[in-house]
Order: structure tokens, then C-alpha cells, then sequence
């Protein structure tokens, strides 16, 4: 009987906290419908490109967030 009682205390515990969140804004759109915020490759699309771009630094930024380096090392 103590776990029936328990299961229906969190039942409704979780109730009242889907009710309190249901109108928070749970993801974000970056656009054209892509959920993650990843920008494209290469210096065009940074907010702030670097002064010098070399091959080694676009090989490396073609890469990211993959856990393998480069082919050109």
C-alpha cells in the first residue's frame, strides 16, 4: 500500500512540474530548421575571420567537432 501511495505522489509530482515548465522554450532553432547551432566551414562564415588563414587552419576547423585529425598531418 506505502508504494502505491508513493507512486501516486510522484505521479502527480510530475504532473505539477510538466504543467510549470510546459511553456518554457525547450530548444532553439539556428535556422533553417538545424536544432544545433553549428556554423559552416571556413573563415566565410565566422562572425570574426582571422587575419591569416592557412591550410593546416582550414583543414583543422573542416574537421571540428570530429575526434580524428586531419588527413593532412
Amino acid at each position: 500500500m506505502g508504494l502505491f501511495k508513493m507512486a501516486a505522489a510522484g505521479a502527480v509530482g510530475y504532473a505539477l512540474y510538466k504543467y510549470a515548465t510546459k511553456n518554457e522554450n525547450t530548444g532553439a532553432l539556428a535556422g533553417n530548421g538545424n536544432f544545433s547551432q553549428v556554423r559552416d566551414s571556413g573563415p566565410e562564415h565566422m562572425t570574426t575571420p582571422p587575419q591569416k588563414w592557412s591550410k593546416t587552419d582550414e583543414a583543422i576547423d573542416e574537421s571540428f567537432p570530429a575526434s580524428d585529425p586531419p588527413s593532412t598531418y
